[in-house]
């Protein structure tokens, strides 16, 4: 029986195919500071997603951020009071991407907080829901010192306690 049967080409274009695809999304998932948009749902396995760090402490202090997953790492950035800092990337494949920040500002002490959890803010029934754009609030209160902010207007935003652990 010769390899080249019509079962074998069918089989072997299949996990040529496969491979590409793999690889392709592989690829899709590096992460750049403010990189253009290149669309997408926000739900899709390698979407797009922007996250908007906004310094809204209530001491109006200059807001220290530490951003970085097991990829990436953003080293120290300093958002002035009422200023924003950005980031874009894509979700990976298996849909477990996180970025881990570190907040310290003057008087505010030092947090730790998960800004995107793809089990999180890319979950399609979660709540909250899906993002594509995730906006987060920082130290607007010490009762809800973060909170991702809805694009949509009439929405409430979604506020949590810092992860800080032992």
């Amino acid at each position: 029986m010769a390899f080249t049967d019509k079962p074998h080409l069918i089989l072997l274009f299949m996990m040529s195919s496969t491979l590409i695809l793999f690889v392709s999304v592989l690829d899709l998932s590096n992460a750049s500071a403010e990189t253009p948009s290149s669309g997408g749902d926000g739900f899709l396995p390698s979407a797009e997603k922007h996250v908007i760090i906004r310094n809204k402490v209530r001491n109006k202090q200059i807001l220290n951020v530490h951003c970085k997953s097991s990829e990436d790492d953003f080293g120290m950035i300093h958002i002035p009071w009422n200023g924003t800092w950005s980031f874009r990337f894509h979700v990976n494949f298996w849909k477990t991407t996180k970025y881990h920040c570190h907040f310290t500002w003057y008087k505010g002490g030092s947090h730790y907080f998960y800004i995107f959890k793809a089990s999180r803010d890319d979950k399609q029934f979660g709540d909250p829901p899906v993002c594509k754009e995730c906006i987060w609030d920082v130290g607007r209160s010490d009762e809800n010192p973060i909170c991702r902010i809805p694009r949509e207007m009439g929405y409430l935003p979604y506020c949590f306690k810092w992860e800080d652990g032992p």
